[in-house]
């Protein structure tokens, strides 16, 4: 069925943009299609896009929508189903001390500085390294959905804690939207990216709710095949969610234990 004829979505509108240089695929060329207006993408309509494959960056909601390529696969785990491995087990052990608490979107000096410190080392001439406050907060910030920030500190004889990962989740209809995450990129042998989709699968389950929508999971992509280790999980392939095929979950690309929510 056309988004389109569908009545909740029928006040939007959709285009395509121009061609630019895609930001997981070297040498390949991307398009997004975009829904319009933003304030008309209230959280009702919003959870139809994502079970749709879209998602947003601020107020930004879209989908990838190439010419020639459909490496973007939309992925999202079945929490109730959700069953760790022993690599994830241990990653949960190591860092369940963590405080975690949830707060409106808001600014603060402290996130922005740990924001800066993720980007430039964990994405160094990425273009995000070198965002300035207002573009973080346009990334971050700005949102049209109901939308949380998880504050995970280290506790500490201060009684406010150590900073240590902040996550941005919207929450939908039918489960959470892993937004983006950004953590503490100096402590050595931390795998708090990990620690966070367990901790969100967790938060799923307390509000019964179905699914963690992880964005995009893409093969061949070291950033982004990390996905596929967190079963039983469905990819959106031609319109249907179904469980993405054996031989597609165990590439080297997928072994590497990348921790970003994009």
């Amino acid at each position: 069925m056309s988004l389109l004829n569908d009545i909740p979505l029928s006040a939007l509108h959709f285009y395509l943009t121009a061609a630019y240089p895609c930001s997981y695929l070297p040498g390949q060329q991307a398009r997004s299609q975009v829904a319009t207006p933003a304030l008309s993408i209230t959280v009702p309509v919003y959870s139809q896009l994502v079970q749709r494959g879209f998602r947003r960056s601020g107020t930004y909601t879209y989908r990838p929508q190439c010419d020639h390529c459909r490496a973007c696969v939309p992925l999202r785990i079945l929490a109730k189903q959700f069953s760790a491995n022993r690599s994830q087990r241990r990653a949960w052990k190591q860092h369940v001390h963590l405080d975690a608490t949830l707060h409106p979107l808001r600014d603060s000096a402290e996130y922005y500085n740990l924001y800066q410190r993720y980007q430039r080392a964990r994405h160094k001439d990425g273009g995000m390294d070198n965002d300035d406050r207002e573009s973080y907060q346009n990334f971050l910030l700005q949102s049209h959905v109901d939308s949380l920030m998880v504050e995970f500190r280290e506790p500490c004889d201060d009684n406010q804690g150590v900073l240590r990962m902040v996550s941005v989740i919207d929450l939908l209809s039918d489960g959470l939207s892993s937004v983006y995450t950004f953590y503490d990129p100096d402590l050595p042998r931390a795998r708090l990216g990990v620690y966070n989709v367990l901790w969100q699968i967790e938060l799923c389950r307390k509000l019964d709710l179905d699914f963690v929508y992880l964005g995009y999971w893409i093969k061949h992509s070291r950033k982004m095949a990390y996905k596929t280790q967190y079963q039983p999980a469905q990819g959106l392939q031609d319109g249907t969610w179904r469980a993405l095929p054996k031989y597609l979950l165990n590439t080297p690309e997928a072994t590497k234990d990348e921790e970003e929510s994009a």
